[in-house]
């Protein structure tokens, strides 16, 4: 009855009708956010953070929520989701309990913690589609003002097809032009960096973006006087405010608990940003924290008897009740029965996802307690007995039973008469561990056909038109055809668009499709990612540039808590297929010549890493990624620019498998495992060994770190050679040790080894500027050489005598 969605009344008149559903959604949410807590403090689930005291603020936001729009959130933003139809109560509570069930638990399949809610944009298959017939929300994140990047790009997309009308068609219809990009945030994470940046970059391209900050006056326990200017973000904002004749952003104020100013702020602002396009700010303060910050804590601490108090009589749900009684909306009965309602409907759920949660592994249960009971006849270990006590708990896991049964498979392996029960529960483990693992460790990249590891490889071509030219030109003719080849393929970035980037790659790309889709962007690089993020999430295949791989750090928190998890975060089903571009390596100098490998792979697990030793191998990578569904960081090595490269004759179709190494040289002595730049050193220093002393060294360029050599290439190259030096431009323990792990132990290489693997790095500090600089920061071909013969030396004493 209460939970449809009402078309609200026109002209800013509230409905009685429409007011008392929006009672019932709010005393529902408050009721949720009372049991979730107490559900917490009974040990009945671990963490939980709620949207009690925003009920009335949500749901009036919620209102000009359209098929189409998105909503880019934070964690408490259960009432808008009620509002919308897009959460069940049940699921709510599943959430608090981690429930794994899809079905259940959509928004996170248990792999996130309550509040963070998520609809699937593309399919199983690989498709996005039919975005503008529903509503959307992107997947939340924890970290605070982390959804602000994102809604940039969900915005752009809509302000981009109502530039370029015929984008449309290319993006099936998923995008119509006329949506609205919702945000919502507390006001305590607008004293983030990434807050502000995202104001401006709104601001400065006018996209139909929209954000509610909540005010309830502190960030957990710190007050508004120590987080924001002038303590208040509506003030501190002025300066951003549009006038006429300027861009900017429109700046809405109003207090979280009238109800009735509430519909009217929202609708007034949301209605002029769906039409023209201007970003809009709703400052919404005076609002309340009924139930502290989380269940970590107490608010009782940190705020005053006076504040208390004032909080009370200025609840939003009270107040609207209050509303209701004097306008003559409802009278007492109505709103009793209305509560009553509500706080059945809660109960039920509540019940309901417990059980659901409970039985969710009842079957794996009752088998282990059948292979208890005849473990304990024939034995005196008391199984039954001693795993009842283990699991009985107010919070049961599957770890419990998982840890139980392991341990009495210990116990078991020192008595051969139970061998028959030890290699049952053995089974049982083996299929209860393999189930679990889907729940928890799948889904870390696309598994189906749009996955971008599953590109087949298409061979460079070359034909008599082919002569050498610079590496530049390679990618900006590749470039070309696939701007031609993918209509929804755009890029953006500093100096991107007029300029053609600061190496050219891009060069005339803007000139000949446009700016719509080849634009520049400002000295921003966390919201460059967030466009990306928000652009792929509606069906553009965005290329963002990052001028340099030294300056990536500005966005990690993007890459690493948005870009990298979401395909894991929502089970698949969300995807952002960004592809990120940037430069580095070679050059000269501690902020332009980075090479953070071991930052970047201890970050962006969920992301595929390109290392290429040359433009056709970049744009060979591009080709790939372009044709799967996966997010992807490419670095273009500095160096190869004004290197000359025989020009492919097939732009934009041939395709370089990830994963797979590229043997540059074969060998027979050492192994030598590079990427990127130092391949082009590795091969020199090779002919030096061999002219030198007749040494062969084989020369492998893994080509993409992320994955790793997946066919075991490196491995076989081992067995040949008995020795491998693993080279790259990282700090020690860095990148090399990354790849050492995966040679040494996954692809257990060690048994071939004739003696102890070596990594070739960079000096633990930044590379110094200048030729020299360069030469004494990083491994080169002497250094390389001298490595080489010492391990010869090692080996062969007498025929390698010490240098």
């Amino acid at each position: 009855m209460y939970l449809e969605k009402e078309k609200p009344a026109t002209k800013n008149q509230i409905s009685a009708k429409e007011a008392l559903q929006d009672y019932y959604i709010a005393r529902l949410s408050r009721e949720l956010s009372i049991m979730g807590r107490r559900e917490v403090h009974n040990g009945r689930a671990h963490f939980g953070i709620f949207g009690d005291g925003k009920e009335i603020a949500q749901i009036a936001y919620a209102k000009n929520f359209k098929k189409g729009d998105w909503r880019s959130g934070y964690y408490r933003d259960q009432t808008f989701m009620l509002a919308l139809g897009l959460l069940k109560p049940e699921e709510f509570f599943a959430m608090i309990y981690g429930d794994t069930d899809d079905e259940i638990n959509p928004s996170t399949g248990g792999r996130n913690f309550n509040n963070h809610f998520s609809t699937r944009n593309i399919s199983d298959s690989g498709e996005i589609k039919d975005l503008a017939d529903q509503y959307n929300s992107a997947s939340d994140i924890s970290s605070t003002g982390g959804q602000m990047p994102r809604l940039l790009g969900l915005a752009q997309a809509s302000k981009m097809v109502r530039q370029q009308p015929e984008l449309k068609k290319q993006l099936n219809n998923n995008v119509t032009g006329n949506e609205v990009a919702f945000g919502s945030i507390g006001d305590a994470s607008t004293s983030e960096g990434i807050f502000f940046e995202t104001i401006n970059a709104a601001g400065v391209l006018q996209v139909p973006l929209a954000i509610a900050v909540y005010d309830d006056g502190f960030g957990i326990s710190v007050p508004i006087e120590l987080q924001t200017t002038k303590s208040s973000i509506s003030e501190a904002l002025k300066g951003f405010a549009k006038e006429k004749g300027s861009n900017g952003v429109d700046i809405y104020k109003c207090k979280g608990w009238s109800y009735p100013d509430l519909v009217k702020t929202f609708k007034e602002g949301i209605d002029n940003c769906r039409k023209n396009q201007t970003p809009v700010v709703f400052h919404i303060n005076e609002v309340t924290q009924p139930q502290g910050h989380s269940t970590s804590g107490s608010h009782e601490r940190y705020k005053t008897k006076e504040r208390l108090e004032w909080e009370k009589e200025y609840d939003g749900v009270n107040q609207m009740r209050k509303w209701m009684l004097e306008s003559g909306v409802a009278d007492e009965d109505m709103l009793d029965e209305i509560e009553k309602s509500a706080q059945k409907r809660a109960k039920e759920a509540r019940k309901k996802a417990w059980n659901n949660y409970t039985e969710g592994y009842q079957n794996e249960r009752t088998e282990l307690i059948k292979i208890l009971k005849r473990i304990d006849k024939r034995s005196e270990l008391q199984s039954l007995r001693r795993f009842e006590k283990v699991t009985d708990k107010i919070f049961p896991t599957r770890r419990s039973h998982l840890s139980f049964a392991k341990r009495l498979k210990l116990e078991l392996h020192t008595m051969p008469e139970l061998e028959d029960e030890r290699d049952i529960l053995k089974e049982w483990i083996s299929r209860f561990e393999e189930r679990t693992a889907g729940f928890y460790n799948g889904e870390l990249y696309r598994t189906g056909a749009d996955a971008a590891i599953n590109v087949k490889e298409v061979a460079v071509e070359y034909d008599e038109n082919s002569n050498e030219v610079n590496g530049s030109v390679v990618v900006n003719k590749n470039f070309d055809a696939l701007f031609s080849k993918y209509p929804n393929l755009v890029t953006f970035g500093e100096d991107t668009g007029k300029l053609g980037d600061v190496n050219q790659g891009m060069k005339g790309m803007q000139e000949k499709y446009g700016k719509v889709r080849v634009d520049d962007a400002g000295i921003r690089e966390a919201t460059i990612i967030g466009q990306g993020i928000g652009l792929a999430m509606r069906g553009f295949r965005p290329i963002a540039e990052i001028q340099y791989l030294d300056y990536l750090i500005y966005a990690q928190s993007q890459l690493s808590d948005d870009l990298a998890t979401l395909q894991y975060r929502t089970k698949g089903r969300q995807a952002a297929p960004l592809i990120v571009r940037t430069r580095g390596h070679q050059l000269q100098g501690i902020w332009h010549a980075g090479s953070p490998m071991q930052m970047l792979l201890g970050s962006m697990r969920g992301m595929y890493l390109c290392v290429p030793r040359n433009l056709t191998q970049a744009a060979g990578f591009y080709n790939t990624l372009l044709e799967g569904n996966d997010p992807a960081l490419v670095i273009e090595p500095l160096k190869g620019y004004n290197v000359k490269e025989k020009l492919p004759a097939n732009h934009g179709e041939y395709k370089i498998p990830l994963g797979v190494p590229e043997i540059m040289q074969e060998g027979t002595d050492v192994t030598v495992v590079t990427y990127a730049w130092n391949v082009h050193h590795a091969v020199k220093a090779a002919k030096l060994l061999q002219d030198f002393k007749g040494i062969s060294i084989e020369v492998i360029d893994v080509q993409t770190l992320m994955p790793f050599d997946v066919n075991h290439i490196i491995l076989e190259s081992i067995k040949k050679t008995g020795k491998v030096i693993f080279m790259d431009e990282d700090v020690p323990g860095g990148g090399t040790a990354y790849m050492m792990q995966k040679v040494i132990e996954e692809q257990k290489a060690f048994d071939y080894l004739d003696t102890a693997p070596r990594t070739l790095s960079a000096q633990e500090h930044r590379p110094a500027y200048g030729i020299d600089g360069e030469y004494f920061s990083k491994p080169n071909v002497e250094l390389l050489f001298k490595n080489v013969y010492e391990m010869m030396n090692e080996v062969e004493p007498d025929r390698f005598p010490e240098l």
